[in-house]
């Protein structure tokens, strides 16, 4: 179920998603030639449009929510910090490490620690292989940015998992209110699945989506913002499925 999960969502998300649908229109056409061009031009436009900075920001913004405050921190007993991803064998580093993503993450988490003294567990598997994310981040947490980790979950393989894992261990130190730590477009989703597991949890978002300093820059198309328009329909997606799962 992971991997078709995965499979699907290549296949129907963007860019993939429209190309195929542009694809699909062009065969249309030979029988149906204003239709087939219609659903070809939509498919396109569409592309087009969320590849544009400004459409991607928009997008994201829907999903992200204030940042942590201090109260929070406070009233917190510790820090879960969510894993996104492997940089496998990499060559400079000769083996596996993290990638960009996932250091965002941990600095953040690490800069949290520093201001609020909390112990700090960090959740991810190895789901495509090599080593676990999970011992990945706390080697960088410890030998690169000076923090120290509690607890290491390195069994879960997506965001339900990391917080059916990280629940018990938590628990076992009286640890239930939870200063959650990943990207701010993930947390809409995330956030729920952890207080399904019977924690408090105070979303503690990074990498929020900011204007661009020219405002031309915002409306010329990039692989970058459609990489974001497709991370934020992925999430919303996600979050969709969550609430239909919960209403049966």
């Amino acid at each position: 179920m992971f991997y078709l999960k995965k499979i699907a969502a290549a296949l129907v998300l963007p860019p993939a998603g429209l190309i195929l649908l542009a694809l699909g229109g062009l065969w249309l056409a030979r029988r149906h030639p204003r239709t087939g061009r219609t659903i070809s031009a939509f498919a396109l436009i569409t592309l087009f449009a969320l590849s544009l900075p400004t459409v991607a920001d928009a997008l994201l913004g829907t999903l992200e929510p204030t940042p942590v405050s201090e109260a929070d921190l406070k009233r917190a007993d510790a820090i879960v910090i969510l894993g996104s991803g492997t940089y496998h064998n990499a060559p400079e580093y000769g083996g596996d490490t993290l990638h960009g993503e996932a250091l965002e993450r941990l600095r953040y988490g690490a800069w949290l620690q520093r201001r609020s003294k909390l112990p700090i567990l960090v959740t991810g598997g190895s789901p495509f292989g090599g080593r676990p994310e999970g011992v990945l981040m706390k080697e960088v947490l410890e030998r690169e940015l000076q923090a120290s980790v509690q607890w290491v979950e390195s069994a879960s393989r997506d965001t339900a998992e990391n917080a059916r894992f990280s629940a018990p261990l938590l628990k076992e130190r009286n640890a239930s209110r939870i200063v959650l730590v990943s990207h701010a477009w993930h947390l809409r989703r995330a956030a729920p699945l952890f207080r399904a597991q019977g924690l408090e949890v105070f979303p503690a978002g990074t990498g929020y989506a900011t204007a661009a300093p020219s405002a031309l820059a915002s409306w010329l198309p990039s692989a970058s913002a459609l990489k974001g328009s497709s991370r934020a329909l992925l999430e919303w997606l996600a979050i969709a499925v969550q609430a239909a799962g919960g209403a049966r």
